[in-house]
C-alpha cells in the first residue's frame, strides 16, 4: 500500500529528505523504513498501515544535525500538513522515534519503531554503509568525542531487545545484535575503560 500525499506534500517531504547535509537520513533510508513497514504487515501484523506510512513520510522530514528537536519539529510539521482525522495519530507516531520505545499493545507504534530500526538487522556490508553514512553527518564531531558517545548509544540498544514486534525480533533482531556488537567493539578499540 502506498499513502496517498498531495502532489505538492509529496514533492515537499522529497525535497526535505533530499536536502545536502543528509548522509543516512535521506530517501534511501525512507524507502527502507517503507519497505519494513510492508514486510511487517505481510507478516500478518494488524495495525492502521496509513497513519504508520506516513509517519514513516514525517518521521525524519525535518533533520539538523545534532539537533535535539528533529522529532517534534517534524511531528509539528505532520500537525501543520495532514487533515485532521490523521494528523494527531501520525504526529504521536513520529514522536515515538525520538526513543524507540512502544507501550504494550501500540500495535502502529511497534511497527514503526522496527521498521525505523530494521537497518540494523540488515547484511553485514549494509549494516557497514549506514554506520559509516551516520559517521558523514556527524563528521564536524571529533572521533575522541563521537566514538564514545556513539558506542553508548549503540549499547544501549544492546541492553535489552531491540525490535517489539514477533515479526521484526524474528527477522531483524539477530544480526542487528551482531552489527551493533561488532560497531560497539570498533568504537571502543583503544578506549580507556571505565574503571581502569
Amino acid at each position: 500500500m502506498a499513502v496517498h500525499l498531495t502532489e505538492q506534500l509529496r514533492g515537499d517531504l522529497l525535497a526535505r529528505w533530499s536536502e545536502p547535509h543528509r548522509r543516512h537520513h535521506t530517501l534511501k533510508h525512507l524507502d527502507e523504513v517503507l519497505d519494513a513497514v510492508g514486510v511487517l504487515a505481510r507478516a500478518g501484523i494488524e495495525f492502521d498501515r496509513e497513519a504508520v506510512e506516513l509517519a514513516a513520510w514525517f518521521h525524519d522530514a525535518v533533520y539538523e544535525i545534532g539537533a535535539d528537536d528533529n522529532e517534534d519539529r517534524s511531528a509539528e510539521l505532520a500537525r501543520r500538513l495532514l487533515p485532521s482525522p490523521v494528523r494527531d495519530e501520525v504526529a504521536r507516531l513520529v514522536l515515538v522515534t525520538k526513543s524507540h520505545k512502544a507501550d504494550d499493545g501500540d500495535v502502529d507504534a511497534a511497527v514503526l519503531s522496527d521498521a525505523d530500526l530494521s537497518v540494523l538487522g540488515s547484511p553485514a556490508d549494509r549494516y557497514r554503509a549506514y554506520a559509516h553514512a551516520v559517521r558523514e553527518e556527524y563528521a564536524a564531531i571529533p572521533d575522541d568525542v563521537f566514538k564514545p558517545a556513539r558506542a553508548q548509544v549503540l549499547s544501549a540498544l544492546l541492553d535489552g531487545t531491540i525490535f517489539h514486534t514477533d515479526a521484526g525480533r524474528a527477522r531483524w533482531e539477530q544480526q542487528a545484535r551482531r552489527n551493533l556488537g561488532d560497531e560497539v567493539a570498533a568504537l571502543t578499540q583503544g578506549l580507556p575503560r571505565a574503571g581502569v
